[in-house]
């Protein structure tokens, strides 16, 4: 028995030509996600928000001997709660995630075009342990130096 194969043309039927709207779509999204995500995340630091939260949970507190401080009464705070948490932290890890990188790509460039060790750009992928060494590292440079210039104050160190 033969096997048939078929051929492809170099437009029908290219499995390319289906990638790129997909691509297009999941890129649609996932702006469509950054702009909800910062937007929820914008709205909801607002203290007007937060009044209103206090105020949702202090009616709550109150409406408790109306209902006996019955399950159902608990239920009620529990769950919506929760399902606001549950989403917020989604949204805010987005929206923080966004503003870090970009803070990021902002720092590694004033590294790149400034006088500053050149060293530092990428240091946000050591560990903490790394980190926190490079960091007594800097403190160490720094207070020698005030101290060489006269004592705290006398301007600004670099590592």
């Amino acid at each position: 028995m033969r096997l048939r194969t078929r051929r492809k043309s170099s437009t029908a039927g290219n499995d390319n030509s289906l990638a790129a709207p997909k691509k297009r779509e999941r890129a649609g999204l996932r702006r469509a996600f950054d702009e909800m995500a910062a937007a929820v995340a914008k709205f909801t630091g607002r203290p007007s928000i937060f009044a209103l939260a206090l105020m949702t949970v202090i009616v709550w507190g109150i409406t408790g001997p109306a209902f006996g401080y019955s399950d159902t009464w608990q239920l009620v705070i529990n769950t919506g709660t929760t399902i606001v948490t549950f989403l917020m932290v989604f949204l805010i890890q987005n929206s923080q995630n966004r503003d870090s990188a970009a803070i990021q790509i902002k720092l590694d460039e004033l590294i790149r075009v400034g006088r500053v060790k050149n060293t530092f750009v990428g240091i946000e992928h050591l560990t903490e342990q790394e980190i926190e060494e490079l960091r007594q590292q800097c403190e160490a440079r720094a207070k020698a130096a005030q101290s060489a210039r006269g004592g705290p104050g006398a301007g600004a160190s670099r590592c």
